[in-house]
């Protein structure tokens, strides 16, 4: 009980010498360093902050967008073509109830591809002019109702998604805005899709939505409809489609449900997962953690580095001080904790300032959009930014963590500070 006591009366000591010191300091020397360690930290964690709600908004917004076009994993037919269009499968009672039994399972959507050319139906006005008619190759993408758009809603740029409550096949398709624009197609305007089969077979479809990713993948090629013409075009029951797109419910179970869906599905279907479909996109995101990794490092040197240096500058101040507290009978380790205070003050003020910065910053980007970008090179027309605070609160702990273990290494010189020479020091 005694030896508690005495620890908790050494711990109150040093910090009220630490609070005296940062108050008799200020307007000299080191309170002018001390701002300059305390605005080091904080613009460390602020960058750090920033660079992590940009990062995984950048991520979020990119795999958002990929999941609106594909699901988490896609079940088609085992095949070792690399045609677009796919070998059908049978949407039986079997597979369907696997799928909703699965824990993971979210929801699912069938789904078909095919290959056509497309064509724009000139007015009368246009085809007497002699004007120039283009032809695009694309591949039609055929959902259903079950399709859910509320993901696909937010890269509408004019018009509307499908309509596919039709007793019959539905002749409304969205085209992205690139090939909108090679073909110079509106909302409103009629096409003729060939698609490429033998014999050849084509339709007149109505467009009715332009939508617009950044994502080369899919705006260059990709038209929305329903696979209910597909099928037609196929000669397929209701029973059939290409595949299935299945959505998980944590996504970061994605490995464990590829394994699981491959030792419970037929052998003869296919489960492969959306980050080996589009690889080139993830490796890319992952190579971004890499680069923020390395930007932590380096502002974790610098605020270190900080720290050590004013503490020195302190220490060096407070020469006479620590000779008169050695000659006093203050122990090592209570005059050592002196300046670790001291240094833990300045470190949390950093971080204080640093979040109020960061999460500021964050927020007006957020709401406000108030940075741009090119869409052709960044997939989006905005910076975007996610405010995640565990990832803040793990950066503040690890500056806090890191940085405060240097200032054990300034501390350490104080064992070294004779007493005599101390108090002579001038």
């Amino acid at each position: 009980m005694l030896k508690v006591l005495i620890l908790q009366i050494q711990v109150n000591l040093s910090f009220f010498i630490a609070n005296r010191i940062s108050v008799e300091s200020k307007g000299s020397f080191s309170s002018t360093i001390s701002r300059i360690a305390i605005i080091s930290i904080a613009l460390g964690l602020a960058v750090l902050v920033i660079s992590f709600m940009v990062l995984y908004g950048f991520k979020r917004e990119i795999k958002r967008k990929i999941y609106s076009f594909s699901g988490h994993l896609i079940i088609s037919k085992y095949t070792l073509s690399t045609s677009y269009e796919e070998t059908s499968i049978v949407l039986d009672d079997s597979l369907i109830r696997t799928l909703e039994d699965y824990p993971l399972t979210e929801r699912f959507q069938p789904y078909a591809m095919k290959a056509g050319l497309v064509r724009r139906l000139s007015k009368d006005a246009e085809q007497t002019s002699g004007a120039k008619e283009e032809i695009q190759g694309v591949i039609f993408k055929g959902v259903d109702h079950q399709f859910d758009t509320s993901y696909f809603k937010r890269h509408l740029v004019e018009g509307r998604f499908p309509d596919f409550s039709k007793d019959s096949y539905a002749t409304e398709v969205a085209f992205s805005r690139k090939v909108a624009n090679y073909l110079r197609l509106n909302t409103g305007d009629e096409v003729m899709i060939y698609f490429v089969q033998d014999p050849p077979r084509y339709r007149k479809l109505n467009v009715v939505g332009i939508y617009e990713t950044g994502l080369e993948e899919f705006d260059e090629k990709i038209v929305f409809g329903d696979l209910a013409l597909i099928r037609r075009i196929n000669n397929w029951p209701d029973s059939l489609a290409g595949g299935i797109e299945l959505f998980i419910k944590d996504i970061s179970q994605l490995e464990r449900a590829e394994n699981d869906l491959w030792n419970t599905l037929d052998v003869s279907l296919y489960v492969d997962k959306v980050t080996d479909r589009y690889i080139q996109i993830f490796d890319w995101l992952n190579l971004l953690n890499r680069n923020v990794i390395i930007l932590l490092v380096i502002i974790l040197f610098v605020a270190g580095t900080s720290i050590i240096s004013i503490l020195l500058i302190l220490i060096m101040e407070r020469t006479r001080m620590i000779g008169l507290l050695r000659v006093l009978g203050g122990e090592i380790k209570l005059i050592r904790s002196v300046f670790i205070w001291n240094g833990l003050q300045l470190i949390v003020k950093g971080l204080l300032w640093g979040n109020v910065i960061g999460i500021s910053l964050g927020l007006i980007q957020c709401y406000f959009e108030l940075i741009p970008l090119d869409e052709a090179t960044y997939y989006m027309d905005h910076v975007p930014v996610e405010i995640d605070i565990p990832i803040v609160l793990g950066l503040n702990f690890l500056i806090l963590l890191l940085v405060g273990l240097t200032l054990f290494i300034p501390a350490s010189i104080i064992s070294r500070v004779s007493p005599v020479k101390a108090i002579r020091f001038d």
